[in-house]
């Protein structure tokens, strides 16, 4: 079955959850990008994507969510762009491929702003987001999905960016962290508005303050068009800083009940972002299979 197919007819499917949890836990040191360890570490990589597998996930996204060409260039990693981005699908795709999951080419924002305020511009983010696209659709991603934006500018850019350069299906999901609005003052219905029309396979949110905002700004997302594919990644509420290690306030056992809450909802893919592990996807995946 091809992944839209099962998408959008298949039972709800479940992806993974942070990457950086599970990393940090492995020992990447600060100051070292997560991609560099594609080369460095594959096996730590691999041990990552494998938990959430274990823990039922179906949907594993690619170490690759800092991979574009802008951010490493200011990483000074230019020079194993293609590298990084190549190494983060087979990774993936090994783990993957033991248990049928799909493998979703991940990217995240660049970084930086759009004029006016900044200096990108509309064609430098449809460049970048089609080059990095590109590698990870040869590479043998899946599906490409665009993840943490908070400018609606941006996203479009990298919405048609990515549609350009492959004829995998697309994925935007947005931030929204102030309020109810991303950081760039964008409303859930302005989203749905402007992103659902470029073709995306699925529109949605991910990381964001909690669990309840996420689940209101689902609700805004389906009553804006109740035709779109849903799809929801939140954090495992907020971030507590004990002592000189961050942990987060949602324990699997709330995580897994705002599962059900999503799934009611609409969603069709529910996974997890900043702070959650595979205890919460493996309670997600107990939790809808109820």
């Amino acid at each position: 079955m091809a992944f839209v197919d099962e998408l959008r007819s298949g039972p709800i499917l479940i992806a993974d959850g942070a990457m950086g949890t599970l990393l940090q836990a492995a020992g990447l040191p600060s100051g070292v990008i997560p991609e560099e360890w594609n080369v460095s570490e594959p096996a730590k990589i691999e041990a990552a994507h494998r938990s959430y597998l274990e823990a039922g996930a179906r949907i594993i996204l690619t170490n690759s969510f800092g991979g574009n060409r802008l951010k490493l260039i200011r990483s000074h990693h230019e020079d194993q762009f293609e590298r990084f981005n190549i190494a983060a699908v087979e990774i993936a795709r090994r783990a993957a491929d033991s248990c049928s999951a799909w493998v979703a080419g991940d990217l995240g924002p660049t970084g930086e702003l759009m004029q006016p305020m900044g200096s990108l511009t509309p064609h430098l983010v449809r460049e970048t987001y089609a080059e990095q696209s590109a590698i990870l659709a040869s590479a043998g991603a899946d599906l490409i999905v665009i993840e943490t934006m908070s400018d609606l500018a941006e996203a479009q850019a990298a919405v048609e960016g990515a549609c350009s350069a492959t004829s995998l299906p697309v994925v935007c999901s947005m931030s929204f962290d102030a309020r109810l609005h991303t950081m760039m003052g964008v409303t859930p219905e302005k989203m749905m508005q402007k992103l659902w029309p470029l073709g995306l396979a699925a529109i949605g949110a991910n990381c964001g303050k909690s669990l309840e905002d996420n689940l209101t700004v689902l609700s805004r997302l389906r009553d804006a068009n109740p035709t779109a594919t849903l799809w929801i990644k939140p954090n495992a509420g907020l971030p507590r800083l004990n002592g000189d290690r961050v942990t987060y306030d949602v324990d699997a056992a709330q995580f897994a009940e705002y599962a059900r809450r999503f799934a009611t909802v609409g969603a069709r893919v529910v996974g997890g972002c900043c702070g959650s592990t595979p205890a919460h996807i493996a309670a997600t995946v107990k939790a809808l299979a109820e």
